[in-house]
């Protein structure tokens, strides 16, 4: 069965994936993000980002963290077992992290995973569903630490283009107060939740797709 190259991100004439494959995007999301983590200097760790809440250190740490919830997701575990955001990363070393955590999500992403059911903290879908979400979750996060730490990004359009179909199937409103207030109501109780994405930012129909993409997300760009 096929898996993804999660090592560096692939160009067409390298990839064995289909170019709809969601894990062909999503190994490239991880090669952006690794060059992204890589370049990000030690006096910008406690620099504000974009994220709520979240300084560059602990970003760094999240993106690690996000990889390591792909290969949760590819193995079939509740969501209520995924792992918090990781503190056990010495500093300066999240970038490795990023590519072992990669190796592991390209082990487990095989071809059958794309069709089974996939639970994610908002609820059940394809596996293909659920990497294409995740493409969308590191390439907003990059963007995150980039715009953070004053980095230009060569964003692959097509990966964009997957982030972007991603994120309005998942979120087709806008608004998405009441969809969190509807999973929270079906979480066991004493699980908290709280909804993944801000509602969505206003942005001009013809800015740049990057653009787009992370106002949908919440994002100000």
């Amino acid at each position: 069965m096929s898996a993804m190259d999660t090592t560096e991100a692939p160009t067409p004439t390298e990839s064995p994936l289909a170019a709809d494959d969601p894990r062909r995007h999503l190994a490239t999301a991880v090669g952006t993000a690794r060059r992204t983590m890589a370049a990000v200097t030690p006096d910008q760790y406690e620099l504000a980002t974009p994220c709520p809440a979240m300084t560059v250190e602990r970003l760094l740490a999240h993106l690690v963290t996000v990889v390591d919830r792909i290969a949760c997701a590819g193995r079939g575990l509740p969501p209520a077992e995924w792992p918090a955001d990781r503190e056990d990363i010495p500093r300066g070393e999240w970038e490795p992290a990023m590519l072992a955590a990669a190796h592991e999500v390209q082990a487990i992403w095989t071809d059958d995973v794309l069709e089974r059911p996939t639970a994610v903290p908002w609820g059940e879908f394809t596996g293909a569903e659920v990497a294409a979400i995740y493409v969308n979750e590191l390439t907003v996060h990059t963007w995150d630490l980039a715009t953070a730490t004053g980095q230009d990004v060569a964003w692959d359009h097509a990966t964009l283009a997957c982030s972007w179909e991603a994120i309005r199937s998942q979120l087709p409103e806008a608004d998405r107060d009441p969809q969190w207030e509807a999973v929270r109501a079906m979480m066991p109780p004493g699980v908290p939740f709280d909804g993944p994405f801000a509602n969505a930012v206003d942005v001009a129909d013809d800015a740049p797709l990057i653009d787009r993409l992370v106002a949908w997300n919440g994002r100000t760009p």
